[in-house]
């Protein structure tokens, strides 16, 4: 998705995808309390690398054992690991997963994203960066930031 640019990480390991989860009877049946569970999120966490044509799930990026969910507290917290440790790209990617899940569940959940502890060369300062909620709604009252966010959300290629 690079503009021409070039790639910090031109050949990264691309995993397998999980593939879809198996729905039951009681998915579907909207009279049975269904708590929203770690791969209902990690489902939702269909989102493509800023500089890649691959999924950051493809890239190993963000994995279903680092997505945890409290449903009956309202928190859902996210570690992602960047593909490279000095990755210009983290604090993008990590607002790419926040807009995704505000967009995407109840207003009651708190959402927590970081990187993964020991992954990165800024951790800290990314961190801080997707902590702040008021640093998270000027960054997408940005409009040329807000459309590249926008494009690591849109589906491509059946994501």
């Amino acid at each position: 998705m690079s503009g021409g640019t070039q790639l910090e990480n031109a050949n990264p390991v691309v995993f397998q995808r999980s593939g879809d989860r198996m729905l039951t009877s009681n998915d579907e049946d909207e009279d049975v309390h269904d708590p929203i569970d770690d791969r209902e999120i990690f489902d939702i966490l269909s989102i493509n690398d800023p500089e890649h044509p691959l999924s950051l799930e493809e890239l190993n990026v963000v994995e279903q054992v680092r997505v945890k969910v409290d449903d009956a507290e309202s928190k859902v917290g996210i570690e992602f690991t960047p593909t490279i440790p000095h990755c210009s790209m983290a604090t993008l990617i990590g607002l790419s997963i926040k807009v995704k899940l505000l967009r995407s569940l109840p207003d009651r959940f708190k959402i927590d994203v970081h990187i993964t502890p020991g992954t990165h060369a800024s951790e800290e300062a990314v961190n801080k960066q997707l902590a702040d909620k008021e640093r998270v709604a000027a960054a997408l009252e940005n409009s040329s930031l807000l459309e590249v966010v926008n494009q690591c959300l849109t589906p491509t290629r059946g994501i």
